[in-house]
Order: structure tokens, then sequence, then C-alpha cells
């Protein structure tokens, strides 16, 4: 099993945003001494809920000058709001500045916000989303492509720079609750990122069905995201993240309680209850369910062993050290203890 970093900006009046991003910088170059194995950031638009990261290539590009081994990954990048022409070059371009580190996370994108903004119906999700991955695919690996879409259409294209990994850098898939975007997943040779939020076991057990009946060699790959804060007293790692990781959700829940007052889409099932499971979620909560993990490295193995037990095996985990308004020092002292006392008792 593996273990790198996600960052997930929430907008704080405690530091800015050039201070969020110098110390997502040096977190990640510490990190990757340590042996962390990737770090990830999201896409979001317009509000203090990952807001800051309109773009997370740029940020991977600055991310791969100051790291030598671990994995650039986008977690993820939202075709829904972007030309796939552009995103290819872009993709093409860091996979080369970070000499073939580069993952690509590919999402539906889920905040209604973002489609009201961006004037996209969320009825077009998943359209969108398959069009845009398919063409990503094809300009990636081929070149004079041509597509006739829905969304976008090209003729006799070819992205450059090319990829520097060939034929193209991996795929991943953001998936959280919707079952055919698992098994779409899986039926198409992408790994996955999830959440532990939810049924999530029956959901991943679809992916690597859908996976192993497609053919696919091995048993696919999945990726999921926790909150950590690692400290060698239980009490105090509470007290230092609790407000931090209060502001995070409360951030969250501004995002997705639309959901919940009147925005539906047959793109987005459930995804109403999904919001009002939201408002109830705590830190406490989220510990005890295995979707934070919190407290000393004795506490956050055996935590990390009960969400294997409950969700089934996993390669990777993204952990969020920063998480809300969490300060650098704390974060960075964290990371330090995990990599020491977590990270050698689940070494492949």
């Amino acid at each position: 099993m593996k273990f790198g970093l996600q960052y997930f900006p929430v907008a704080s009046e405690k530091r800015s945003t050039a201070q969020y991003f110098a110390e997502c910088l040096n977190l990640a170059e510490e990190a990757d001494k340590l042996g962390y194995t990737h770090a990830r950031i999201v896409e979001h638009y317009f509000h203090r809920y990952g807001g800051s990261s309109p773009n997370p290539l740029v940020f991977l590009a600055a991310l791969a000058q100051r790291t030598k081994h671990m994995r650039m990954v986008t977690g993820a990048i939202l075709p829904v709001f972007n030309n796939p022409i552009k995103l290819a070059g872009e993709i093409g371009m860091v996979d080369a500045l970070s000499g073939g580190r580069l993952d690509v996370g590919v999402a539906r994108a889920f905040l209604p916000h973002e489609f009201r903004r961006f004037k996209i119906s969320p009825d077009e999700s998943q359209a969108r989303f398959r069009e845009g991955l398919e063409q990503i695919d094809l300009l990636l690996r081929t070149e004079h492509a041509s597509h006739n879409g829905q969304f976008h259409t090209f003729e006799d294209i070819t992205s450059t720079p090319r990829p520097t990994q060939k034929p193209r850098p991996k795929f991943f898939v953001a998936a959280t609750q919707t079952a055919e975007t698992f098994e779409f997943a899986g039926r198409n040779g992408h790994a996955l990122m999830a959440i532990p939020i939810g049924p999530i076991k029956p959901l991943l057990e679809s992916y690597r069905n859908a996976w192993r009946a497609a053919g696919h060699p091995g048993q696919g790959e999945v990726m999921v995201a926790f909150h950590m804060h690692c400290h060698e007293d239980a009490a105090k790692a509470r007290d230092l993240a609790r407000d931090a990781f209060a502001m995070y959700f409360d951030a969250l829940n501004e995002c997705v309680q639309e959901w919940g007052q009147g925005q539906s889409s047959k793109d987005y099932v459930d995804y109403d209850k999904q919001a009002k499971a939201l408002e109830q979620a705590s830190m406490d909560s989220q510990i005890e369910s295995g979707g934070a993990w919190i407290g000393t490295p004795r506490e956050i193995i055996e935590n990390i062993k009960r969400v294997r037990e409950r969700i089934g095996p996993f390669e990777h985990a993204s952990v969020q050290v920063n998480f809300g308004d969490l300060s650098y020092d704390v974060g960075l002292a964290s990371l330090r203890l995990f990599a020491r006392d977590v990270l050698p008792v689940f070494a492949d």
C-alpha cells in the first residue's frame, strides 16, 4: 500500500493563497524525501471550498520542479468545464515538465454552483465527461486525430507537446456514489479515485468486477482520500485538528446543500440524501467510520486496518495533512511522524 498527499484548499483569513501554495510545495518536497509516492490537487471554482485551485496542472507544474520521485496527480480535472483540446496540450506539457511523472485523474464535477455559473446543465454531466475523456485519450494517443462530438469537434489535430509517457499518462476516474461510474472505470481499464463515505465497499467491488470482466490484467487500481493528523498524544491530535476539520466540512456543506434545496439531476441520483448525511458529519464520526485518520500512530494504524476490512483493499491512500486552516508547522510534524511510524507498517 502506498501513501501520498492530497491538497484541497479552503480559503482562510489566517493565510493567503500565496502562503497556502508555498506551504503545499514545502510539504511535498519533504514528503518526497520521506517516501510518500504521490501528490494530488483538485479543480474547483468560485468558492472557498477548493476555489483557489481552478487549474491543478498549474500547481503540478510547479510541484514537479520541487520533487524528484513522487507522481503528480490531478485529483481531478473536469472535462465538463474545459475544452479537451486545451486539456490534452496542458497534460502533455506537465508530463514533460515532470519527466513523465504525471497521472491524470478525471471527474464529472458535483457542485451545483459550478454548473450554474458556467451555465452548463448538470444533466449533461455524464455525457460531457465521457465525451471529454474519450477525446483527451484520443488526442494523447493519436496524431492527426479527428472526433465529431456532441459538445466538441475537431479534425486532423496533433496535440502538442506529445506525452512523455507512452502511449499516454495513466488515467484515474473519480467516483463517489454512482455505481455506473465505478463500472465505467473498471470496464475501460482506468484506475479509480474514491472517498470512504457511504456504502463504498460494493461500489469498489463492482469496479473490480467490471475490470476483470473486461479482460484487463490484475484487479484494477484504487486510490482513496483521507484527512490525517498524526500526533504522539491522542487528545492533542484531536484538539489540534478539530477546528480545521470543522472548517473544511462547513465549506463543503455550503456547496452541496443545494442538492437538498430543490436542485436535482438525472446524472446525480440521491445526491440530496448524501448532502443531508454530510450535515451530520463531524471529526469524531469520521474517525469512527475511518474517513479521518486522526490520533497517535498506533491509533491510526488500527484505523487503517479497520478501513481496509470495511471497504476492501486499496492500493493508494491520499492524506490531507494541511486541511482547513491547520498550520504549516503542525502539518509538517504530522507528516514526519506518520512517515516514521505508520508508513513502514504498510510497506509493500
